[in-house]
Order: structure tokens, then sequence, then C-alpha cells
């Protein structure tokens, strides 16, 4: 066998749409089932304080190490997929997940919630990192709208179990609730686990060059990643715009219930539940339609020029509901515009750092850029501090609305320039040249 053959990398027959799109949806699959292991925590915090007696943000420090867990070892579960393909680690994330929740289930000190969302978060960390990487991968032609789908089911997936988680915790308790919810959902993710692929060379259509969206015209690992000023820009954009958005997810309740609207009926589009039973509902779907819709925009308009729209909306949104959210109906449709602009942000930045690095290591570089959200989740027990320092609130909203507009801002005057620098610098030599900030 010649040296030639010996470098020559077999390729696979182009494959269907439809094997890319069922691909597609049983990662979506995968993430609807970890979706309440972030979106669902703000109903068991009430029980949990009235149980055991604990402050506020001590319990809310196992919201804060879930997400820590969850994104800051997404680039080690990353670097497994790249190596080893997507099947093994989502098996083993619905391993963890399931027994992380049947942790809590059983947990009867503070340590034991702790340990409880670590597990659980490693295990969703796994799920959600590889399921979006590998969407990067099987979608080069629809980068932002494949990436936004599949971070919709995550956004999205606990929409349908608001009413059933609440009911249980009502009825049968919180620790009933973890226990038959954990099992469930880790049990339907083990079988999704064995229906996944990664795309072998051949298999999936180039990416799409054009003006309006900039590819990367080779592929950055990981540690050239991590010199590059453009990664730690859109980390810095991450941070903060996540940050807001946290602190609402995992405070919707208690917010709710320092305004006395959270068991205020409200009739909206001809349903009528409780404020915070509705605005979790329509914050969930909308928190999901956001990331595939401004994922679609993006392929349209450019990365950065949603941003820009996406942020801006965002720091509005905060603002107002700040402002009328003390009524339950106002409550509920700016929660729900809150979400909408805020969800985005999981499909436009791993977008964006595959756009810019490549997509053979696309799963461990977005990684990298995920663990943005864990470093945005230290924030959320602050947040609780601030509140009850400043005798409500304000401090946070404003805080929060604030840094949304400074990323918007970013987005236009700070990244656009130094990636339009950066694609050209790479076109003219073809090797990863850095562009100085």
């Amino acid at each position: 066998m010649t040296d030639v053959a010996h470098a020559t990398v077999p390729t696979a027959a182009r494959v269907s749409d439809t094997y890319r799109w069922t691909q597609l949806a049983i990662g979506v699959g995968a993430m609807v089932m970890i979706a309440n292991y972030q979106y669902g925590w703000t109903f068991f915090v009430p029980d949990i304080q009235k149980k055991f007696g604990w402050d506020r943000a001590s319990i809310q420090w196992a919201f804060t190490l879930f997400v820590l867990f969850e994104t800051w070892l997404v680039p080690v579960e990353g670097w497994f997929v790249d190596k080893y393909g997507p099947r093994l680690v989502v098996l083993a994330g619905g391993i963890l997940c399931a027994i992380g929740w049947v942790i809590n289930a059983k947990a009867t000190t503070l340590n034991g919630f702790y340990v409880g969302m670590i597990i659980a978060g490693i295990g969703a960390g796994g799920v959600y990192g590889t399921c979006v990487g590998n969407a990067l991968k099987w979608f080069p032609d629809k980068r932002g709208l494949a990436a936004g789908i599949t971070a919709a089911g995550f956004g999205a997936g606990s929409a349908l179990t608001v009413a059933p988680i609440q009911a249980m915790i009502r009825d049968s308790g919180f620790q009933t609730t973890f226990l038959y919810f954990g099992l469930g959902q880790g049990i339907i993710i083990i079988i999704l686990a064995f229906f996944l692929f990664a795309p072998q060379p051949g298999q999936v259509p180039a990416a799409v060059q054009n003006a309006i969206v900039m590819q990367s015209r080779r592929n950055y690992q990981p540690t050239e990643v991590l010199r590059h000023p453009i990664f730690w820009l859109m980390y810095l954009m991450f941070v903060i715009v996540g940050a807001g958005g946290l602190m609402v997810t995992a405070n919707l309740k208690p917010i709710a219930v320092d305004w006395k609207v959270d068991s205020v009926p409200v009739t909206l589009i001809g349903m009528t539940m409780t404020a915070v039973t509705f605005a979790a509902t329509i914050d969930r779907i909308l928190n999901g339609l956001t990331r595939p819709f401004f994922g679609w925009v993006s392929d349209m308009i450019g990365r950065e020029n949603t941003m820009f729209i996406a942020f801006g909306m965002e720091g509005i949104g905060i603002w107002a509901l700040h402002v009328l959210g003390h009524d339950p109906l106002w409550f509920v449709i700016l929660s729900g515009f809150v979400f909408f602009a805020w969800g985005e942000i999981y499909s436009l930045f791993p977008s964006t750092c595959t756009d810019t690095f490549g997509a053979k290591f696309a799963t461990t570089n977005a990684g990298l850029l995920y663990t943005a959200k864990g470093t945005a989740s230290l924030l959320v027990p602050l947040a609780n501090v601030l509140a009850v320092a400043s005798g409500g609130w304000h401090a946070v909203f404003v805080a929060a609305a604030v840094m949304n507009a400074v990323a918007a801002m970013m987005a236009l005057a700070v990244l656009k320039p130094l990636r339009t620098a950066h694609d050209r610098a790479v076109g003219e030599t073809g090797t990863a040249r850095p562009v100085a900030p």
C-alpha cells in the first residue's frame, strides 16, 4: 500500500436529509429529558425550604452546583464524543441524571442536595454537549437552525411537565417527585443513546460560505481556541447575558411569591392558571422557540447582528418585568418575553463558535464556550444575597438589564469587527494567524 493510500481519508456516501433530521430528532428527544433538571428546580425550592427551614440562598447553591458541573465538564465530555462518538457519553449521562434526582429524593441535608445536583449536572452536561455538538456536525449548511432546534429541546422540554410536577409535589411531596421524574427521564435518555451516531466524512454537505455567515476555512484544536481573543470575548458576552436569564430561571417562583402574584389566577389566550404556573409554562415554550427562530435568523442576517437584536430585547424585557411585573398578567407576559429574548444564546454562541473555529472539534470547542453558563451561574446565589441586602429585587433587575445592553453593543462594536478581521486573515494565509484584540 502506498503512502498516498495511507494518507487518504475514506469517505462515506452522502446520507439523505431524512437521516440527518432523524439524528437531530433523537438529540432533541434526549434534550427534552434533561430539561427538568434545570427548569423544574424552581418548583422544588419553596417546599425544600418549608420542610427543612434552610435559607433560600443556601438552597440555591444546589442549582449553582448543578449548572457548574453541567457546563464545566462539557469540554472533557466533548473530547470523548469527538474521539469515540456520541452514544457512550449520552448513555452515561442518562444514568447519572437518574442517580442525581434519586439522591435528591433521599436527601435530608444541604450537602445531600448538593451531591445530587452535582451528579445530575454531570449527566445533563454530557447529554447537552453531545447533542448540540452532534447537531453542529450533521448540519454545516444550517448550523444556526440545527443548534437552535436541538437547544430548543432543552429550553421548551419541560413545558408539558410544569403542571404535572407541581401537582405531584402538592399531592405526593417533592421527594416522590424527584424519584419518579428522575428515574423516568434517565431511562428514556439511556434508550435514545443507542440510536445516536456521528457523521462520517462525506455524509454531510459542505459548510456554507457567504458574506453574511463567516465560516472558518480550517479546524482549530481546542488548545488553539483557548489562546484566541475571539473565544474569550464570546465567553465574556455569554457570561453577562447568561447570568440574567439564570437568575430568573432559578428564582421565578420565589420572585412571584415576593411580589404576591404566584397564586393569582390569570386568564390569557382562553386559558386560566395561577400566574406562576402560567408564566412557567409560557416561559419554557418561548425559551424553546427562540432557539431555532434566532438560529434561523442568524443564518439569514449574520450572528452578530442577531445578537444585537436579541440582547437588546432582553435588556428591555428585564427592565419592563421589574417595572410592570407586580401585575399578575404582566408578570406572565413579560417573563415570557424575557425567556424568548434570552434562550437564543444557546444557539447563537455554539454556532458562532463553530463558524469561527471549524467543525472537526465542534463538540469540544463549543463545550469550552458553554462553560460560560457555569460561570454565570455563580451570580445566581449572589442575586439572592443582593435581593435580601437591598430589601427587594430592584438592584438585581437593574444589573441584569445593564449587562444585556452592554453585550448587545459588544456584538456589533467588538465581536463583528474582530471576526471579520480574523476571517480575512485566515482566508489570505490559510493558516491560524492570530488576530490582535
